[in-house]
């Protein structure tokens, strides 16, 4: 005789036997979810980086579309993949001077192809996980090469402001620069004016009603009140140009002497992963600074490396300027609030929009205002706070040497000076020891001023001489904590006759 079991007990039966009581239910597929936080800093983050991006453009010569394509890869790709979640990357101020250098000696699509070849460069550094290593380099050297690169920018971009057109290097823009003063066109330098003025007095309204407007960018009312005072008024001027993205410049094949290339692909390797790699510890600073719980990772510099190196292929490949991280519109980022990466993919996504959409606004942006905005920007990169820095560690030298060989003769080659003057510091105090004796109430003092190291041994034991080798003799010590063995010997084996005063 057969039991019959229901229907409905054996679709049970299966059900139980798929899924069992205690099991987790079936993942669903991930949601993307922006938090309000990341929605409003990518807004601000946006309403800086669209007027920046098109002036750093302008500076260096490239095509405008060049920098909002940067502004966009930098956003969604390094932001995605790079190690630093809050920073925000892009065309950059420091990569200005360099970027211009390429157009003016291999034209736009050989410079793409060398962004290309540099993002690959990081690429393989990022796999090596030598970003550490690169913060070695001494801060004197990085805050003079941003200081001549600023200044660099500031002189190029006045003649921008002046009506005219630069020239290729800091010494001949100086020397045109009388010329240019004669032959000024008003109407540039009142829009230029007006921009530094609302850049200036923008962060400083006062009272409850300039607490509020200040959340809205200075870089962004200062273009779009020149932008609306100069239609308002009807001034001829050189205005954004935006040809059609169907004629857009991409990347080429490299055109050039071996060596040259060489070099280019090494100098922008080299400032992008440097500039990148400080802004993602500064970025970690201003983190840690923020009240309440600290809710974002540190940064992970090798794979920010590698972040950056995906960013500079992608967007050399697409006609775009070089990315590296941008420290105004990474403090932005932060101040702003942002939780999580979203904010700084969000803010890229804008940029296509706007880059899509917007291009009829932008093209009544008077090129005056946006080198203004430039200028301001390349005057605050010589930082009063860096100088102070490197003059209490007494690095002045180095800082100095380092600013006038990027100014004089480029990035690469004022780097390379800033080293061998670091060298050369560094070997000057390992070499300068002060040891003086004297004799005081029956003490004998000896002093040392300065790294002690073996050179000093000579001198050491001269001083250590002078001390009697009576039982009764007194003397004291006082040297720097870090002394190498020949020292310690020299120091020990004078010492067992006398004893040491308390």
């Amino acid at each position: 005789m057969s039991a019959c079991v229901p229907a409905r007990a054996a679709d049970s039966d299966r059900t139980e036997r798929a899924h069992p009581p205690h099991s987790p239910p079936p993942a669903r597929p991930p949601r993307l979810r922006i938090a309000g936080a990341d929605l409003s800093a990518a807004v601000a983050v946006f309403l800086i980086a669209l007027p920046l991006s098109l002036g750093i453009a302008l500076a260096t010569g490239a095509p405008l579309q060049a920098g909002l394509v940067a502004a966009a890869v930098g956003g969604v790709v390094a932001g995605r993949i790079g190690g630093s979640p809050l920073q925000v990357s892009g065309p950059a101020a420091g990569l200005t001077v360099v970027t211009a250098d390429l157009i003016l000696r291999y034209g736009w699509r050989t410079t793409c192809a060398i962004t290309v070849l540099a993002g690959l460069a990081q690429l393989g550094l990022g796999c090596l996980r030598v970003a550490r290593g690169a913060l070695a380099v001494s801060p004197a050297i990085v805050h003079g090469m941003l200081a001549g690169i600023g200044i660099t920018i500031a002189v190029a971009q006045l003649h921008i402001v002046l009506g005219g057109t630069p020239q290729s290097s800091v010494p001949d823009n100086l020397l045109a620069l009388p010329a240019q003063l004669a032959n000024l066109q008003p109407e540039a330098l009142a829009v230029s004016l007006l921009t530094l003025a609302l850049l200036l007095l923008w962060p400083r309204l006062p009272g409850r009603a300039g607490r509020v407007l200040r959340t809205v960018p200075a870089a962004l009312v200062a273009v779009a009140g020149a932008t609306a005072t100069a239609a308002a008024t009807g001034l001829v001027l050189p205005k954004v140009d935006l040809p059609s993205w169907r004629n857009h410049a991409l990347a080429g094949l490299p055109d050039g002497p071996v060596l040259g290339l060489a070099a280019a692909v090494l100098t922008t390797t080299l400032v992008c992963s440097v500039q990148s790699l400080l802004g993602a510890v500064a970025v970690d600073k201003l983190v840690s600074g923020r009240p309440g719980p600290a809710s974002v990772p540190r940064s992970d510099l090798d794979r920010e490396l590698l972040g950056q190196g995906a960013a500079n292929i992608v967007s050399g490949s697409l006609g775009g300027l070089p990315v590296a991280g941008v420290a105004v519109r990474s403090t932005a980022n932060v101040k702003a609030g942002a939780v999580s990466r979203n904010s700084t993919m969000l803010h890229g996504v804008l940029v296509v929009i706007a880059a899509l959409l917007m291009v009829p606004l932008l093209e009544f942006i008077p090129l005056a205002s946006l080198a203004a905005l430039v200028m301001a920007v390349g005057i605050q990169m010589v930082s009063l706070h860096h100088i102070r820095t490197v003059t209490r560690h007494r690095e002045v030298l180095v800082y100095a040497v380092t600013t006038l060989g990027v100014v004089s003769l480029g990035v690469l080659q004022g780097v390379a000076l800033g080293i061998a003057a670091a060298v050369g510091v560094a070997l000057h105090r390992l070499t300068r020891t002060r040891i003086t004796h004297h004799e005081e109430e029956g003490v004998h003092h000896v002093h040392v001023r300065g790294q002690l190291t073996f050179l000093a041994v000579p001198r050491l034991s001269r001083a250590l001489h002078l001390v009697p080798k009576e039982p009764t003799s007194s003397w004291r010590w006082t040297a720097p904590s870090w002394t190498t063995p020949p020292t310690r010997r020299c120091r020990t084996g004078r010492a067992r006759t006398p004893r040491r005063a308390p």
